[in-house]
This record gives C-alpha cells, structure tokens and sequence, in this order.
C-alpha cells in the first residue's frame, strides 16, 4: 500500500492558484494574438500584396500554399506551444512556492 501523499496547503491554496490562472491568462492571450495574426495575415497578405501572393510555389501560388497546407500547421504549433508552456508554467509554480517554503 503507498504511502499517503501529505496534503500540501500552499500549492492549494487561493494565492497559488490565482497567480498561476494570472500567468495562463497572459499565455492564452499571446497565443490567440498569434493566431490572430496568422488568421487574419492571410486576406491582408492578399490585398495588399497580391502580385506576392500571386507567386507559384511547388505548383501552387503563395496563398493557396498558405492556406491550404501551411495553416493547419501553424495552428497545430501555437496550441503545441501553449500546452507545453502552460505545463511549464504549472511546474514553475509549484518550485517557486517549495522554495519559497525551504526558505523560512
């Protein structure tokens, strides 16, 4: 039988929780600017820089390369990203307060 884990009061506590759901928040708002931008990037590419956009790559032109194959993978890396240092975030946390609690 494993050993009970002891209840740790200051990773549950409501500071802790508030300053992880305050650093989330300033991540969740980065990545939706960043896919913002790449969503909207796209049409202003295309209307103001057309002849651009117009350009023919591996048999497709730049905004259709764009949109059809390049797109779904830059949506793919943002939510990579986000997830990844969202749990960074987490881990970070949780060793500032056993630090801040080795300290006293």
């Amino acid at each position: 039988m494993p050993a009970p884990i002891p209840h740790d009061d200051a990773v549950h506590s409501e500071a802790f929780l508030h300053t992880l759901m305050r650093r989330q928040l300033k991540l969740s708002i980065a990545c939706a600017a960043a896919f913002l931008v790449v969503l909207f990037g796209l049409p202003l590419a295309n209307y103001f820089a057309p002849q651009l956009m117009a350009t023919r790559i591996a048999g497709f032109t730049l905004s259709w390369l764009l949109l059809g194959v390049l797109f779904f993978p830059a949506v793919w890396g943002i939510s990579w990203f986000f997830i990844r240092r969202s749990m960074w975030l987490e881990q970070d946390e949780v060793e500032q307060v056993k630090k801040g609690r080795a300290e006293q």
